[in-house]
């Protein structure tokens, strides 16, 4: 079983037609999980749904708290990509003996040519085969928490050395 913990970001936000901002209404997990035809268990739990631009310290511990308190030890957790890292290097110094994978969405799921689907995808490939630790995966790439950063100028992550 997988546990995934939805926080938010990108990936679930939708487009408001009155007055075009993205926003968060639901999350999508349960509609990507039966779109990408995933066969693996998975419970789903809604933590937050905030863009993680305004995820500060005490958020990231409820998150964390959250990790610890779940009784797989495999976790997906979604978040927003601009501070993804953050989070990741809480989850990572706190070795909770988990594995534990957070992915993103430069593109909400709700859009055309959303990477949601494949970062999920990779996500759920990387929880099962890493050993524990704490990991980011985005655009078929796999970072250990100590070693990345978003590089904004080109919209992807990269490791730091």
């Amino acid at each position: 079983m997988i546990r995934i913990l939805v926080t938010g970001g990108t990936l679930d936000k939708e487009y408001n037609q009155l007055n075009g901002e993205l926003v968060f209404t639901k999350t999508h997990l349960s509609d990507i999980l039966v779109q990408a035809k995933c066969r693996a268990e998975a419970a789903i739990e809604t933590v937050m749904l905030k863009d993680s631009l305004f995820m500060g310290d005490e958020d990231r511990q409820l998150i964390l708290a959250r990790v610890l308190a779940a009784p797989e030890d495999k976790i997906v957790i979604t978040h927003g990509t601009d501070t993804m890292p953050e989070t990741a290097r809480v989850i990572g110094a706190a070795d909770t003996g988990r594995t534990v994978v957070l992915l993103g969405a430069m593109v909400p799921y709700s859009f055309v040519n959303s990477d949601a689907l494949f970062n999920l995808g990779c996500a759920f490939s990387a929880v099962q085969l890493l050993p524990p630790g704490a990991y980011i995966t985005m655009n078929g790439k796999v970072f250990s928490w100590d070693n990345v950063r978003k590089n904004r100028e080109r919209g992807e992550f990269e490791t730091l050395r």
